[in-house]
């Protein structure tokens, strides 16, 4: 199956929102279990994907990785 196709075969079954990976759906569908499996040890927040978290810990570095 082609990188650039359309197709969605993997559907939630909570809300029936499509997505072209499973992996995808796997991370989609902690929005509805609650799962957050990424904790931030410096303040206790957590977050459903390694990205989201990354991001906050940019907050506790007082990194700033773009500018204006």
């Amino acid at each position: 199956h082609s990188v650039h196709s359309s197709e969605k075969p993997f559907t939630c079954s909570d809300c029936g929102k499509s997505f072209k990976t499973s992996s995808t759906l796997t991370i989609h569908r902690r929005i509805h279990t609650g799962e957050k499996l990424f904790p931030c040890s410096e303040c206790g927040k957590s977050f459903t994907t390694s990205y989201n978290f990354i991001q906050h810990q940019l907050i506790h570095s007082g990194e700033k990785p773009y500018s204006c």
